[in-house]
């Protein structure tokens, strides 16, 4: 086999990925899509549903045990962590949490795949994730392309999560749903969790993967204190969750004091993991503090 000289890779970005010089990508790590599944342990079915097909987008959709015709439960729309530009809503590790969490909240689940960096460029995975929401609010007068969210979802409480680069979108699909409302839809609340935003420093594999970024501070999808619209944030209340061992949980911290500091007129908490890493209550579901997690998220989602 021929070896590879350093002339041939430009950009290196572990773990995520390599660039060579002929504008291949190398990826290191590559979703594992898995079967849609009624899972035995907690009831809950999921079904993989079209967003759009032009451009593509798709979601997994998953819905709880059913206790009665006329339910209306609760819609989460989960972003997925992988630095934009891995994970998947269709993994595993997607389907073994959102499974648990639809359970024990009660609530449906959608989680969006939006298409990755840095084949699909940043801002994509933002617009996509807007699109998602866009497709949530076509159900509101109960006739949109998804049965079972025109019959079971109560698009009053909607609730938005996500975790490292999928809180970073998260937020920012909070922000423009404030900016410009979508008619029928209310987001409750938003679950911030192990957040990936900015530092001081220059994150040169964001300004690879988004072209119109600095990179740094002023940009306002790095930086939530530069954004004219945080203000405007669209939801009524904001958990930002931290681990205790996660080399980001400063940002995390930074965004909670921006927001609370911000003339944003909603009400954010803090929550923090002891003895805990980056997403590890999606890596390990039977870590101590996994379930008690879970357990915060779906009385976040359930409290009046």
């Amino acid at each position: 086999m021929e070896s590879k000289t350093p002339e041939e890779i430009i950009h290196e970005f572990p773990p995520f990925f390599r660039v060579h010089k002929d504008g291949r990508i190398e990826r290191f790590m590559t979703p594992h899509p898995v079967p849609v599944t009624a899972d035995p342990k907690t009831g809950v079915q999921s079904k993989d549903v079209v967003i759009s097909s032009d451009p593509k987008i798709s979601a997994r959709l998953f819905l709880p045990k059913i206790h009665g015709p006329d339910s209306k439960l609760p819609l989460l729309v989960h972003y997925h962590g992988g630095g934009f530009c891995g994970g998947s809503a269709l993994d595993g590790v997607t389907l073994n949490f959102l499974n648990s969490l639809a359970a024990e909240a009660n609530a449906i689940a959608l989680s969006v795949e939006y298409r990755l960096a840095p084949e699909h460029p940043l801002p994509i995975a933002y617009d996509d994730c807007w699109a998602a929401l866009q497709w949530v609010a076509s159900h509101a007068n109960g006739h949109g392309p998804e049965p079972l969210i025109n019959r079971y979802a109560d698009l009053g409480r909607v609730f938005l999560a996500g975790e490292s680069a999928g809180a970073n979108l998260a937020h920012h699909v909070a922000v423009r749903a404030g900016a410009t409302p979508l008619e029928g839809l209310k987001i409750k609340g938003v679950m911030i969790v192990h957040p990936f935003f900015g530092s001081k420093e220059e994150d040169k594999m964001y300004r690879f993967m988004c072209p119109s970024s600095s990179g740094r501070e002023d940009d306002p999808r790095l930086n939530p204190a530069v954004d004219p619209n945080l203000s405007d944030m669209g939801c009524e209340r904001v958990l930002v969750c931290l681990a205790e061992k996660d080399g980001l949980k400063e940002r995390g911290k930074a965004y909670y004091e921006t927001l609370k500091g911000s003339r944003w007129s909603g009400s954010v908490e803090i929550l923090e993991s002891p003895g805990e890493d980056h997403c590890f209550h999606m890596f390990n579901p039977n870590s101590d503090q996994a379930p008690i997690l879970l357990k915060r998220f779906a009385s976040f989602m359930n409290q009046d």
